[in-house]
Formats: C-alpha cells, structure tokens, sequence
C-alpha cells in the first residue's frame, strides 16, 4: 500500500477517534478540526519515521497530543493579560469576602458529581473561565497532567501555574455560588 492510500485509510478509520479527543481537549469543535487537520498532515509529513512499533492511532494520538500543546501554547501566548478587579479593590484587599467563606457541608462532593445539573453548571463554568485560566485548569485537573509538564508545555513558570490555577479556582467558586448554590 503506498504512503497516500495508508494515510486516507487512517482519515477514514481514525478521524473521528482524533476528533472527539480534541474536542475534549480544546472544547470547540472547529478549533479541534483544524488541529485534527494538522494532526494528519503532520503523519504524512513524518510517515517514514512511522516504525510500526505502536498501532497508528497510538502514532497519531501522540502526534495530536503535541498539536495541541502547540496549539496551547500559541494561544496562551496570545492572549490578553487577564484582570482582577473584580476580586479586588485598589488597595489589594478582597472586595468581597463571601468568596472565602466555606459552603453547605450539607453539599458533599460525590454527591455533587453524581448530579448531572451540577455537572452542566460546572462545565458552563469552566468554560467561561479566560483561556489563560482554562488551558491550564484542564490540562491540570482534567488531564491530570503533572505541574511541571503543564508549566512546560505552556512556557511558563511552575510559580505562575500556581497563581493562575489559583485565580481559576476562585472564579470558578464565585460562578458556582451565583449559579448553583445561590439557586439551591
């Protein structure tokens, strides 16, 4: 089989497998298409250096697993710096205290997660997270990728990761209050 008519069977055959992954990774569908694109021109760029040692999706996962770190990477780059007034005020103090107050202990966590309400209205939250915020957040906590690779793969310092997950975790609570438990 020559190099062409492999790499359009792998399309056939493995495209959607690629593009639901990426779609989970960069949650949009056409940001994940472009990248699944990449991901097969990338395959017929190195197909020689393809062994075979692995099976071709593992070949191509690993491939897209990169575009997305590229694609990451890129954006994070990119974006706006991201501001904080509203947590806090000129003088650097919390504008609003409730954010640190403690929740209902009568909410335990698996029971949340067990609620597919809760489940929506978290994602609806991570989702309106800024990039800067939600790249690493995912790539943290859903990835479950370890702090130095993510600092890594997003060219930034383990310290600022930590901040950034930080400032993440407080928007994330302040929607959750407004939009979940404030309606409970």
């Amino acid at each position: 089989m020559t190099k062409n008519e492999t790499i359009k069977n792998w399309i056939e055959q493995y495209s959607e497998s690629l593009l639901r992954r990426a779609v989970y990774l960069l949650s949009d569908k056409t940001e994940a298409e472009d990248v699944v694109q990449e991901v097969f021109i990338s395959a017929f760029s190195s197909y020689d250096s393809f062994e075979g040692k692995s099976k071709p999706l593992t070949w191509l996962m690993t491939i897209l697993n990169r575009k997305v770190a590229d694609f990451y990477r890129k954006k994070y780059k990119t974006e706006p710096q991201i501001k904080l007034d509203h947590f806090f005020d000129e003088t650097g103090s919390w504008r609003n205290d409730d954010v640190l107050n403690d929740w209902d202990a009568s909410n335990k966590e698996t029971e949340l997660l067990d609620d597919g309400d809760f489940n929506k209205t978290l994602e609806d939250c991570i989702e309106d997270l800024p990039s800067r915020w939600k790249i690493p957040m995912k790539m943290y906590y859903l990835e479950e990728k370890k702090a130095p690779e993510v600092s890594q793969e997003l060219n930034i310092s383990t310290t600022n990761l930590w901040k950034i997950l930080q400032r993440s975790r407080m928007q994330l609570r302040e929607c959750l209050e407004f939009n979940w438990f404030a309606k409970s």
